[in-house]
């Protein structure tokens, strides 16, 4: 399955085993929308070769797979390999299965139908658990990566000031949320009793910045603010 995130090197990175497409692909959306490098795999055939190749910071794994391994499996091979993060992901809602798979080895055991904003819920808080906690967002092609003090459209470095550094990592962590001026005021510059024609200045500057490389990411929402998604 193509992944759905393309740099490995610098976003979290979550694999997906699960046989169902219908629950496998929604999955694996839902992460890489939430900045993260996905991937997906109908089977754990060839969980050795994925550990060892993307070194994935995060398993999501159903208990009931095709081929000669099932979830609980999987679960040792991973930890034999690896000390990524593990949810197990299963119509499978015993109490002998829950404790099978926590004590196995997994960090979370989640019963299907789920919603998929638990599910990145569950996923950051295991991942914060294991020390593996992000300090670089993203949004489709946008990186921005505080620590590192920048911002990457695809291949490209962008020339920000520090202030639109802080502009780009609140918009990126509301993605897809619409923020207004006086929330932009009070995020970046921590007050809110200011002018407004402020954030509408930087917001301009980083909007052309960003566009260099690529299309629209920041957009108006007329008499609100701004909201920062991909438009697909």
């Amino acid at each position: 399955m193509a992944d759905k995130k393309q740099d490995f090197r610098t976003a979290r990175r979550v694999v997906v085993v699960e046989d169902s497409d219908a629950i496998r692909e929604p999955v694996v959306a839902a992460f890489a929308d939430a900045g993260y490098a996905a991937h997906g795999a109908v089977s754990g055939d060839d969980l050795e070769q994925i550990i060892d190749g993307r070194r994935p910071d995060l398993f999501i794994l159903d208990v009931m797979l095709p081929g000669g391994r099932d979830g609980f499996d999987l679960i040792e091979v991973i930890r034999q390999r690896c000390d990524a993060g593990i949810i197990m992901v299963t119509a499978r809602d015993h109490i002998d299965d829950r404790l099978r798979g926590l004590t196995g080895g997994a960090d979370d055991y989640l019963v299907k139908p789920f919603l998929l904003d638990e599910l990145l819920a569950r996923a950051s808080a295991v991942l914060r658990r294991r020390g593996r906690a992000e300090t670089a967002v993203s949004v489709g092609d946008l990186l921005v990566d505080s620590d590192a003090g920048t911002v990457t459209r695809g291949d490209s470095v962008l020339d920000v000031t520090a202030t639109e550094l802080r502009l780009a990592e609140f918009l990126v962590n509301q993605r897809g949320r619409t923020v207004t001026k006086p929330q932009i005021l009070q995020a970046v510059w921590g007050y809110d009793a200011y002018d407004v024609n402020l954030v509408e200045v930087h917001v301009s500057a980083l909007r052309r910045k960003m566009e260099a490389h690529g299309p629209r990411l920041i957009h108006t929402v007329r008499g609100l603010g701004y909201v920062l998604r991909v438009d697909r």
